[in-house]
């Protein structure tokens, strides 16, 4: 972690983070696939986000002069109430489980935050919004696990829960052997309903 700090650049996204109830919610749902498929790379359930704004490798500079304009976008606006809901994949291999709930308001979030971060002169790949929380990879020899597992997760809907903070994330990826971990580089809470 402290090799990560001193990096000159670090891969970042902008993201949104369910509750730990929603997400053991989701991964108790998740049981029977973990156990069906045990050859598939299942994301950590601490690292699940929801990425809105995937900004890939910055200069350290650049992140800091994002942390104050996307504290104040997060304080003008008022939590989204989303649910995960059923599942799919990415080209037979990324299993990924859906959003539901606010889903207007999250692309509504999502366009903000990407206006945002190109005021502030950063540029990235701009990819279409399709929200989704990436659960796991299957291995390259395998083009069935992630289908099967997303066939056994359709039905699934989770609690309604509330998105109180707006993440700025940074990954490892890239930065030595392993999997890929995220952590939090700031997050900010949205403006409390009263």
């Amino acid at each position: 972690m402290h090799e990560q700090n001193q990096a000159a650049t670090v891969r970042v996204f902008i993201a949104l983070a369910p509750p730990d109830n929603a997400k053991e919610e989701l991964a108790r749902a998740l049981r029977p696939a973990y156990e069906a498929y045990p050859r598939m790379r299942w994301n950590r359930i601490e690292d699940w986000h929801i990425t809105l704004a995937f900004l890939g490798e910055l200069p350290t500079q650049a992140v800091s002069l994002l942390r104050p304009p996307l504290a104040e976008l997060a304080a003008g606006r008022h939590p989204l109430h989303l649910t995960l809901r059923g599942s799919g994949h990415f080209d037979r291999r990324v299993l990924w489980s859906g959003i539901g709930g606010d889903v207007e308001g999250l692309r509504l979030l999502a366009d903000e935050v990407r206006a945002l971060v190109r005021e502030h002169g950063v540029t990235f790949m701009d990819r279409p919004l399709n929200p989704h929380l990436t659960l796991a990879r299957s291995r390259r020899d395998d083009a069935s696990s992630a289908v099967q597992a997303a066939a056994g997760l359709s039905a699934f809907t989770g609690r309604t829960w509330q998105a109180e903070r707006l993440h700025l994330v940074g990954s490892n990826y890239g930065r030595g052997p392993g999997p890929i971990h995220y952590r939090d580089i700031e997050a900010w809470p949205f403006r409390s309903v009263t």
